[in-house]
Order: structure tokens, then sequence, then C-alpha cells
């Protein structure tokens, strides 16, 4: 053995384990199955140091094979929707470039290409991990498989009478050019100031005083005796001159403010319950655009809303209305990509009923089908669903799969179309009023995106001819699928589901699902895991798995989740480069507690690179002794399975051998439940406790001078410990059985595939 353990060999180490088919399980239904489905790296950007914490799932899959169980870790990567896009169009402004400048199918293309060169340097750094997966079941979820069971999904929910389009009240970023769900939507407190503002008889406090010109109401609480006798009677809404209602409305804090709110039903998500419960009418000012538009008076026509603001508080201060301003603190949601305020507008999208997903899914976790580690996080789960909304699933970007939907733009001739003539220019209209100027082959070359109203009739079956009219002038749906609504369903997809026919699904399906395990983050319980479950009962009728664990999560010093939009990402390969993979390894694991916040530091690195070290350190000394012994008898073979030495089968121990073989077998016991209960953080401690202090420190220490008839003991201790750490440092352990496998007539030619360590007898 060299002087020191080198981590250049590791790459050589894994090609190894891949080529003898290691990673690659086989169907044996003489035996129960262990599997785990990769969440989704995004392949928009390299993977950083949280992914690393997918290690987590490698401990788990590399103790299951060891036990003989068929193994499967199956591996993927995620068009990741508009978190890719998002990154790209950042790209394009570096080049002067937006969006706006293709048409979405050479957008779509472009976007595709800069993804392609990503995904391959995803799978380069998930091998440098050591990540043990089944490379020759990896799949994408935009190939063709993965993507039609998604279509087949939305036309089976559909039939099933669980898809619809509506206008509601969405959370919209007009930056971004799409509506995002309530999760992704981040609150941030904001210093602002409350407006007191004269409505006739009465004055209204508000945060938003430029939408006020959409109102259609004034609320007051009916049990507040200053404004029982106006309930009902109409006033004129300043600077508009259009008379509203005032209405009586039981939620209505009496304490805030003046106790009387202006009502603006599209741009309020509670404004928006308000109006349908009163039958208000909905009057949105505000575009997609984050401009004003023709619903506002002239002047305050085309504006952003800070703008608009600007001119409604100059206005009413000049007419006197306003009564008095306020510093005013409260929180305002923002774009989780962007970090702009997020418009909450009325926009046409399509929804999914939730509530017949969901009872089943509630019934899965109460009736234990569904377990969660650590458990607190059932009752969160439970919470969660017993008050889920239908889901917007639906998004106004171009990279993701379409909505199978078609519309006849003969029979809906008021649809809004965004194109790009023959010439590359942009134009914008009605279909009514485009056709005379524009061929439908130019409008459909070069579509940007297109708006039917909310009763717009659709086909999900056939996109060739209208079923009404049996016109050819067809366009898709150009809104894509919510990226959770394709990723809800990937334990499905990526096992060979056959969503259109179950019977023709793949012999994978039937063998490993459901999954074993879910290992991600607690902060997508709902935005994945969730849905998942969901869609599992729904399409399988049973769960995507058995178990939820809730790994701890990778912070900055300053407590910040790592992204690449803060900045603070640290690349897990510089570290491996440094020190290497197995050092990384240990430290994303070491004493950390599941469903909690831990910094990576190099100190932690650094440390357990020295933890690394001694394992092979410690190796060395035993080789040593071996071959001194081999050099004297040169005709016996070395055996740990028959111990052929001196005093024969472990005979003749002293107390010494007793207590280390003793601590073997309690760490052999303890390393086995502690990876069963998913407290892998404290089986790497009492490892490393075990290794470093009472194998090496107090054992090989009391045994320098025994000689030759400490070997059995030595290599028993040794190869044990080489088997239980191989989950946690595969590297090295692997270097150091291979080693040996010839020196001490190990018979198994793998440590990643050698049998679990059990009790010794002695």
């Amino acid at each position: 053995m060299d002087k020191s353990y080198s981590s250049v060999t590791e790459s050589d180490i894994y090609q190894s384990w891949e080529k003898s088919g290691a990673f690659t399980p086989k169907i044996d239904k003489a035996k129960t199955p262990f599997s785990i489905i990769l969440p989704l790296p995004n392949a928009n950007d390299p993977m950083h140091m949280g992914h690393a914490v997918f290690t987590v799932q490698d401990i788990m899959v590399r103790f299951h094979r060891m036990l003989g169980d068929p193994t499967l870790w199956l591996p993927g990567g995620d068009h990741a929707g508009i978190e890719t896009q998002f990154v790209f169009e950042k790209r394009l402004q570096k080049e002067g470039k937006s969006r706006f400048d293709y048409d979405r199918q050479t957008l779509y293309q472009m976007i595709w290409d800069f993804v392609e060169n990503n995904r391959t340097l995803n799978q380069f750094q998930m091998k440098k991990l050591g990540f043990s997966m089944d490379w020759t079941r990896y799949h994408y979820s935009l190939e063709s498989k993965i993507v039609g069971n998604v279509l087949e999904t939305f036309k089976k929910l559909y039939h099933d009478g669980l898809v619809y389009r509506d206008e509601k009240i969405v959370n919209y970023c007009t930056f971004c050019g799409t509506a995002f769900s309530n999760l992704e939507v981040v609150h941030k407190n904001v210093d602002s100031h409350l407006w007191y503002i004269k409505y006739g008889p009465l004055t209204v406090a508000t945060t938003r005083p430029e939408t006020m010109l959409g109102d259609t109401a004034v609320a007051v609480n009916p049990k507040d005796k200053r404004y029982q006798k106006l309930i009902g009677q109409k006033i004129l809404l300043p600077l508009v001159n259009r008379e509203i209602p005032i209405i009586g409305e039981e939620s209505i804090d009496i304490e805030f403010g003046t106790g009387a709110v202006k009502v603006t039903p599209s741009h309020s998500p509670e404004d928006y319950d308000m109006a349908k419960t009163h039958g208000l009418e909905f009057i949105r000012i505000f575009d997609y655009d984050g401009k004003s538009n023709q619903n506002v008076p002239e002047k305050y026509r085309a504006l952003y809303p800070n703008q608009v603001r600007q001119m409604v508080v100059e206005d009413l201060s000049a007419a006197g209305l306003i009564e008095k301003i306020e510093d005013y603190s409260h929180e305002v949601g923002h774009c989780y990509r962007c970090g702009r305020p997020i418009e909450p507008i009325t926009a046409p999208q399509w929804y999914l009923k939730i509530a017949p997903l969901a009872a089943p899914a509630i019934e899965a976790a109460k009736n234990g089908d569904v377990k969660f580690f650590p458990s607190r996080f059932k009752k969160t789960y439970l919470d969660w669903m017993a008050n889920i909304r239908d889901w917007n699933i639906s998004r106004q970007i171009v990279w993701g799969p379409q909505i199978p939907a078609w519309y006849c733009l003969d029979c809906h001739p008021n649809i809004k179309i965004n194109f790009l003539d023959k010439n590359k220019n942009p134009v914008t209209g009605f279909y009514k009023d485009l056709k005379n100027s524009y061929s439908f082959e130019e409008i459909k070359n070069g579509l940007q995106s297109l708006v039917a109203p909310v009763d717009a009739k659709f086909n999900v079956d056939s996109h060739d001819e209208c079923p009404d009219c049996h016109s050819h002038s067809l366009l898709q749906e150009t809104d894509t699928f919510d990226t959770w609504f394709l990723s809800g369903q990937w334990p499905l997809s990526t096992l060979g589901f056959n969503t259109a026919d179950p019977s023709k699904s793949s012999p994978d399906f039937a063998y490993f699902y459901p999954t074993s395990v879910m290992d991600t983050m607690w902060d997508i319980l709902f935005f994945w895991v969730a849905r998942m479950i969901m869609f599992g009962l729904y399409l399988a009728k049973d769960v995507p798995f058995k178990t939820v664990h809730l790994h701890a999560r990778c912070v900055d010093a300053k407590g910040q989740k790592m992204s690449k939009s803060k900045g603070n990402v640290v690349d897990p390969l510089t570290m491996t480069e440094k020190y290497g993979t197995d050092a990384l390894r240990m430290a994303l694991v070491y004493g950390i507690a599941p469903a909690s916040d831990f910094v990576i530091s190099e100190d932690k690195i650094r440390a357990q690179r020295n933890f690394v070290n001694k394992i092979w350190n410690a190796s060395r000394f035993v080789l040593m002794i071996i071959e001194r012994f081999q050099e004297k008898n040169p005709k016996l073979k070395l055996s740990i399975l028959k111990s052929p030495l001196l005093k024969g089968d472990l005979e003749g121990l002293n107390d010494d051998d007793k207590n280390i073989l003793d601590s073997l077998n309690n760490i052999i016991s303890s390393t086995t439940n502690d990876i069963n209960r998913y407290h892998f953080g404290q089986a790497s401690e009492n490892l490393y406790q075990f290794f470093w202090h009472d194998f090496c420190d107090v054992y090989i220490e009391k045994t320098k001078d025994r000689g030759e008839e400490v070997i059995p003991v030595l290599l028993t201790v040794l190869i044990n410990s080489l088997k239980l750490l191989h989950p946690f440092v595969p590297f090295v352990t692997e270097s150091v059985y291979q080693i040996f496998r010839d020196k001490a007539g190990l018979e198994e030619p793998e440590l990643i595939t050698a049998s679990w360590p059990k009790e010794i007898k002695f």
C-alpha cells in the first residue's frame, strides 16, 4: 500500500462498479426489493452542495445492496420549467435579447440545446460523488415517453371531470410572465404607507391606492354601528365617478384603519372571495405586462403600478380626498424566482379539482400506508392537505410540455394572439382582426402565446379538425404544465406505468412500485411529496412510496438555503478535488439530525479527510503484519474465513481480543439499527468513534507487540469495519478491500456487493 490514500483512483473505482453491473438490480420475485427514486436535480445548471446531501440515499442503497436486497436507485434529470427558462433568459439579456425576440418553437429549441449541455454535467457530478445509481434506467423529464404519460394523465383527469378552466385570481409575476401557486410566493415584510381616502360619506384605509381605479365596492362589518345605515347605499368612486355599492361583510376587521375597506376583486385574493359571495363586478386594471389597461381613465393608462400610484395620490391630494397618510409595515407577496412583487390578477387558467385526489392521500397517511420521518411531519402534511385548494396547473412559459388542448380560431375569433410575422416583427391582436392580414400558417409558425376567453371551447382528443365547424385552423394552448404536475407523476412514469392502459405497465413497475423510501427536503413536502401521493393513488391505486424521509438542509454561514439565485452556492466538486469524495460525504452526514439546517464548513471536511487517512493507515498496519507473517510462512494461504493461523479459529483470545470483538458486535448491531431507522448522523458518529478510538487508539496500540497471533482478530475487525463504513465512505473502503482480497483470501470480489456484517461468534 502507498504511504497515504489518494483520491485520484476514485473514477477508476466507480467505473469498475458500473462495469460490474453492481448498480443494476435484477428482478427476483423471491426477494423483496429496495427502491429509491432520486429527487430530480435541475438540468439548468451544475449541482450544488445541497444536492450532495443525496449522500444519505446512497447510504441506504449501499446498505440494502449489501443485505442482498435487489436494490434500485433510479436517477433522472428535471427540465425545471420556469427555473430553467429564467436562467436562460438571463443569458439572453447579456446578449441584448429577450424571449420576445423568438417564436415559441425556436425559443424552446434554444433552451433544449442549453439544457442538454448541462444534463451531462449533472451526471458527471453525481458519479464523482459516488452515487451508485442505475444509469441504465436514467430518465429525463422531457423525454417522449415521460411527456406522453403526462399528457395521457391530463386527458384522463379531464374526462373524469377533474380538470377545468376558469378565470380566478392568481399570483402573477409580470416580469417572469407567468402565474404561480401560493406555495411559490415568498412573503416579505415591506415598509410602506396606509392611505386614508375619502369615499363620499366614509373614509377607507388602503395600502394600494392605485388599485382603487378597479374598485367595485366598499365593505364594512355589519356589526360596526358606525356604518350600519350605509349598507346597501351607493357612492361615487373618486377619480372614476363610477357608482359602487357599500356592502356588509363579516370578515372585515373593525379595528383595521377606519373599519371600511375598498374592494378590488381583480387584484386582491380576499376581495376576490368577497366579490364571489356578494356578486360584485370584476374589473381588471393591470394587464399581463404589468401596465394599466383600457379599464382606467385615459390619463392613467399604459403605466406601471408605482406610476399609477404616484398619479392617483397626487390627484386625490389635489382634490382634498386624502385624510391622512400613516407609515405602515405589512407582508407583500414576491416572486420566488426574480424577487419582484407579485401582482394578484384575474386570469384564465387551468385547474385541477384537488379534493377528490386529496381524500385518499389523507387516508393513506392516517392509516400508515405512508410513514413520515421525522414523524412530526405527518401532522404538517395532514394539516396542509385538509385545507388544500384547487391547483392551478398552468404556467405561461415556453419551457415544458404544452397543455394538450386545442382551440378553433374560426369558432373563437376573439382569441388574443401574440406572434412574430414572417419578418420577425411582433404582432398582437384578436384573431378576428388579424385573419384578413395574416395567414393561419404565418400565425402558427410565429406563435408566441395566446389567451382564449375563459368560456372558449377546447378539444383534448383531436387537433386536426374542429368537431363543430370542421375548420382546420386550430391552435394548441400555449400554457405549459406547472413543473410539479409532471414531477408529481415521476415514480409512475420512470418505472414504466402506462396511464392509457395500466395492464401494459412494465415489469419494473410491477416489481419496484411502490418504492421503499422517498428522501427529500421538507420544503418540498407540499410541492412534490403530497402530489406524488395523490397521483400514485389516483392512477395506480397505491402510494408511490412507503416512507417519506426528510433529510437535513445544507445552508450557508448566514443560515440561508443555498440557491443559485442567492449566489451562495458551494460547488461540491471543488471540495472533492481538494479533500476527496469520502471526506465530503462523511462531513455531510456526520452528527447531522434529519429535517434540520446545518452548515458545511471546510474545517469539517478537512477533519473527515483525516478520518479517511486513519482508515488507510490502520489498514497499512494490518497489511504489514500479514506480509511479515507470509514472509515467514510462504506455504500458508491466509483466509479470514477459515483462519488457519497459529492458534486456530479465534481460540486463545485474551481480554483485549474479546473486548474489541464485543465492541465490533455492538457496532454491527447499532449501525444496522441506525440505518434502518434513518439515523445516519448517529451511525456515522458511532462508526467514527469505534474505528478511530476502539480499534486504532486502543486495540491496535495494545497489540503492536503481540505479533502474528493477532492477525485473525485484526482482519475480522478490519474487514467488517470496511463493510460497515462502505455506505458512508465507499471509495477508500473499496480500495482497501481490493488490496486485502488476495492477501487475506477474501471470497467476495467487490466490497460494494459484499455481504453486510453479522455478529461474530467467539
